[in-house]
């Protein structure tokens, strides 16, 4: 384990020293080839370092660096906020009701098929994919309703 722990401290002491040359070589087509060897006909490029981040404090804003408005005009907007997810809340719920009256139907009447041998199926592959798109309409809108609740309780 030791030979390990030494290869990585001499590996991390060792790679700030680590620097390639970069070649640059135009051929009579136009095509451009980089290297990190001397190539024939090529030039050296001469590259700025990289910028890099200070280690310094971070620059995080703060709450006193974000704008402020006034009171009024907050509060105005929190009803304006409040007025649009009660219409969606009501929305919802009519969407609600209009699927569990849909999945209601697609329960009391469930299809039938008949087999070669003449024995009645009533749930055929068609009528299971219908009710489970129905049972996940339902539980999509319960979803919404409870998100919409959820929101219109944290509203000052």
């Amino acid at each position: 384990m030791k030979p390990f722990f030494l290869f990585v401290i001499l590996y991390l002491s060792l790679s700030g020293w680590v620097q390639a040359e970069i070649y640059k070589r135009i051929d009579s087509e136009g095509h451009v080839t980089y290297s990190s060897e001397p190539l024939k006909g090529g030039k050296k490029l001469y590259l700025k370092p990289l910028p890099t981040m200070s280690g310094g404090k971070s620059q995080r804003a703060t709450p006193e660096d974000f704008p402020r408005v006034d009171t009024q005009t907050q509060k105005n907007r929190d009803a304006t906020r409040r007025v649009i997810l009660e219409d969606e809340l009501g929305t919802e719920e009519q969407l609600l009701a209009a699927a569990r009256q849909s999945l209601q139907t697609i329960e009391n009447n469930p299809e039938t098929t008949v087999s070669a041998t003449g024995i009645p199926f009533q749930k055929t592959p068609q009528y299971l994919e219908k009710l489970k798109a129905a049972q996940d309409l339902v539980a999509s809108h319960e979803q919404n309703i409870k998100a919409l609740r959820t929101e219109i309780s944290n509203l000052k």
